[in-house]
């Protein structure tokens, strides 16, 4: 009997951990995101993007030494390794682009909108099944997506049409990981590393600003901030359920308000924070339907319940 209260009291402080470290790691993003923000204000997209992403190697370098060269250099299914990383690198310099003139918020709601994309591309990608209800909060979660981004003539701007390819580029990444999930950690981050930083090489060509000691420092930070909040939310997922910690991920959109406001004095408008609330209680309720469909066993479950 004291084994079993033992085994279940390790359990909920691995659950409790796992909690903790996703909102440690989705406080690092949003922190990622607002340093972001703050640089591209004054450095190109590209510039930013190549820095950081050698910055990114100051925390992977030493897990890229213990890594097996052959994992590393030979990956599985090379080609979904080669658009995973397209994904991951036009999800990144997307979001930079966008930040240019949107606020952080803004922006940041449009990324939420990724898991509806990934629930309603992985029908056709995943050979996932998507009953009613999980079909009804998509297109109600598309919903919120047109309002906050009300196309019209007048207020149709590059900047959110950039947040839009971003957060459907960040679903397909979600779903290239979903098929890749055999591959290490440290080969996926590497490979999608090395990605953004020739792109951003690339993007950078004729729009480089020599920066001083202080700017460099915090473009190589903006890396290694990035980095670790990758680790601490690839961790609390090996540590708890995903579906308990899927929701704590709209986490992100509470302190993209917060460093808005504070540090860009941006207030997200009404029509950004209603179409941002359809999104989040869409995607909370495809999160909760799929935890439904995943913990009752297939033959308990009617058909077209999920």
């Amino acid at each position: 009997m004291a084994s079993i209260f033992a085994r279940e009291n390790l359990t909920k402080n691995m659950v409790l951990a796992g909690i903790l470290l996703m909102l440690a790691g989705d406080f690092m993003f949003a922190l990622n995101d607002a340093m972001g923000k703050w640089l591209v204000a004054s450095f190109s997209v590209g510039q930013v993007v190549a820095i950081r992403s050698i910055g990114a190697f100051i925390v992977l370098g030493p897990m890229i030494a213990r890594q097996e060269k052959s994992r590393l250099f030979r990956p599985e299914r090379p080609w979904l390794q080669f658009w995973r990383a397209a994904a991951t690198t036009a999800d990144t310099a997307c979001f930079y682009a966008a930040v240019v003139y949107l606020p952080l918020a803004d922006v940041m709601s449009f990324y939420m909108a990724g898991p509806i994309y990934v629930a309603a591309l992985s029908h056709f990608l995943l050979d996932e099944k998507v009953g009613w209800r999980r079909s009804l909060a998509i297109l109600i979660g598309f919903c919120g997506v047109i309002i906050m981004l009300k196309p019209s003539s007048a207020a149709f701007s590059a900047s959110s049409i950039f947040a839009l390819v971003g957060s459907v580029a960040f679903a397909f990444a979600i779903i290239l990981s979903r098929k890749l999930r055999g591959t290490s950690d440290t080969t996926l981050v590497t490979w999608q590393t090395i990605g953004t930083l020739l792109v951003g090489v690339a993007l950078a060509i004729g729009n480089w600003q020599t920066p001083n000691a202080f700017d460099l420092g915090a473009m190589l930070l903006l890396g290694v901030v990035s980095c670790i909040a990758h680790l601490l939310i690839t961790r609390a997922l090996k540590m708890a359920p995903a579906s308990t910690l899927a929701p704590l991920h709209y986490t992100l959109l509470l302190w993209a308000v917060v460093f808005g406001i504070v540090f860009f004095g941006d207030v997200p408008g009404p029509r950004i924070l209603i179409g941002a609330a359809i999104v989040v209680l869409a995607g909370m309720f495809i999160f909760h339907r799929q935890n439904v469909v995943d913990t009752v066993p297939a033959e308990n479950v009617p058909k077209g319940v999920n």
